[in-house]
């Protein structure tokens, strides 16, 4: 198998690239941890810009804004843009999973109502799965949504909802069949934030950080254009995204890049008089954390393949999943252990190194084998669907 990829597909990563150069700040040190209104600002110019050429979903069709370009020309601008850190919080999340569930279930208004204004930059999403009494186990959700005419009425609480402060629209789930069995009577919904009812609340994180949120539907009425798929089959809706979010093409590319500065921090720094690199335990360290990296790569490369085929990544995506995101934590630890008791200083202390990254890694990484599913629910779905294992 060649893992290389052809002339035409270097020349495009090598164009975007060019274009990233041009249009980041030489100084460009972002990361969405949390920003500030002047960094949303610049995040939707800079999104207006890869809409201007196609580049916000190269691989959509042209008449969503896309290009019909190959899956493989999506990956490598995945993987550029994560390496980069270019500020994509406007798109990323309708780019990601929400913009591909529309392709696969929504209708032909639906599509031409939605999949413009994500590749546009001018429409932000946010989700709303996740409640206080479902979390690992979304199928337990109480959020109603009771017909009323042509009206849904909905009522209950999100959270953990990312982004929702500033997003214009909000795709969710609710239970429209309180009667059926936990996972069949439940739809899934696209609404407009600004609908009368819908309130936010913000939840402060464990870094100190505002990122997410509480949001709270209170009789709010939904016509029933808002209803993306069938009514009551929306968990499979639901779990088509999540497979599309599992997937994480561009977590190896996000590793790569926090592992080359710490290994530059190591060569500069010195421990016990000679560069740091050179201690064995280092070295040793920063070797595992090469191979798990490029491993990660290749997990990456496995569903691109699978998506560039038409085909929905399932299990193959639980495995993406797991991995990346217990290797941002073992990364993170990774940097903590080198940089030593610098590693715990925030970015404001100015003996902070590496601009105190590794700290805000090492507290917000801590929930990424909870986000987008836990690493157990990961497990059960390799084993019950990739490894064919009876689920009791």
């Amino acid at each position: 198998m060649d893992f290389r990829f052809t002339p035409e597909e270097e020349g495009f990563r090598q164009e975007i690239r060019t274009f990233l150069h041009q249009e980041l700040p030489p100084d460009w040190d972002y990361e969405p941890f949390e920003e500030s209104d002047e960094e949303w600002r610049f995040s939707r110019a800079f999104v207006k810009k890869l809409a201007q050429k196609g580049w916000v979903a190269p691989a959509w069709p042209r008449e969503y804004g896309g290009m019909a370009a190959p899956y493989m020309h999506q990956l490598i601008m995945a993987e550029e843009m994560a390496y980069h850190r270019a500020p994509l919080t406007p798109v990323a999340m309708a780019i990601g999973y929400l913009g591909p569930s529309i392709i696969v279930f929504g209708s032909d208004e639906q599509k031409r109502q939605h999949l413009p204004g994500i590749t546009s930059g001018d429409v932000m999403w946010c989700q709303g799965y996740s409640e206080p009494n479902a979390g690992s186990d979304l199928a337990s959700l109480q959020a109603r949504a009771v017909k009323d005419g042509d009206d849904y009425v909905i009522n209950g609480q999100k959270t953990w909802s990312s982004g929702a402060h500033r997003a214009d629209w909000c795709f969710f789930l609710a239970r429209t069949d309180p009667e059926a069995p936990k996972h069949k009577g439940i739809s899934y919904f696209l609404v407009d934030m600004k609908t009368p009812g819908i309130s936010v609340q913000p939840l402060i994180n464990l870094a100190d950080l505002h990122g997410f949120n509480d949001v709270y539907f209170d009789n709010v009425r939904l016509p029933r254009s808002g209803l993306l798929g069938e009514e009551n089959r929306g968990w499979y809706v639901a779990m088509a995204t999540l497979d599309f979010e599992r997937s994480n093409v561009s977590g190896a590319a996000a590793a790569q890049r926090r592992f080359e500065e710490l290994v530059a921090y190591c060569r500069e720094n010195k421990t016990n008089g000679k560069p740091a690199i050179k201690e064995p335990t280092v070295r040793h360290k920063m070797s595992e954390m090469a191979i798990e990296i490029e491993v990660g790569r290749y997990i990456s490369y496995r569903v691109a393949s699978i998506q560039a085929r038409g085909q929905i990544p399932n299990y193959e995506a639980s495995i993406a999943k797991i991995y990346h995101s217990e290797l941002t934590q073992r990364l993170a630890r990774t940097g903590i252990s080198v940089l030593g008791l610098y590693g715990q200083l925030h970015e404001d202390s100015k003996w902070a190194h590496l601009k105190g990254r590794l700290e805000r890694a090492y507290l917000t990484t801590v929930g990424q084998t909870i986000a987008a599913g836990t690493s157990e629910v990961q497990r059960n779905i390799i084993a019950t669907r990739g490894l064919g294992l009876p689920r009791d």
